[in-house]
């Protein structure tokens, strides 16, 4: 079986799990562009990043509405420091603006599907 073929998991069927993984994978761009001597910087990025994908797909391995909400909501939290994220590392010139703009456009998108899921 191809991995096309395979069935996927609860959460990889999510949307916001997709958008997740997405900025993810910028996120780990834009750790390359922020210098070493802002390591507290490049590590928060780090961890609020994945924690959006992994508390979405902990969300949906739980069996009650409520636990998949409350996963949700911490996912949601984590796109909201992000985005506060990106907009120190703009204001201390250490990201361009554009990958911060396209970030934000991604969070923005995840936000609402998480907000979406929250009810």
């Amino acid at each position: 079986m191809s991995n096309t073929d395979r069935p996927l998991l609860d959460h990889e069927n999510l949307d916001a799990y997709r958008v997740a993984i997405e900025f993810l994978a910028l996120s780990v761009q834009l750790l390359e562009e922020i210098p070493k001597e802002r390591r507290e910087l490049r590590l928060q990025l780090e961890r609020a990043a994945m924690s959006l994908p992994l508390n979405i797909a902990e969300g949906a391995g739980k069996p009650s509405p409520a636990d998949r909400a409350r996963y949700h909501g911490i996912a949601r939290g984590s796109a909201m420091e992000c985005a506060t994220l990106l907009d120190v590392s703009r204001i201390m010139g250490v990201v361009q603006s554009k990958d911060v703009e396209q970030g934000k456009r991604l969070l923005s998108r995840l936000a609402a599907m998480l907000t979406r899921m929250c009810r």
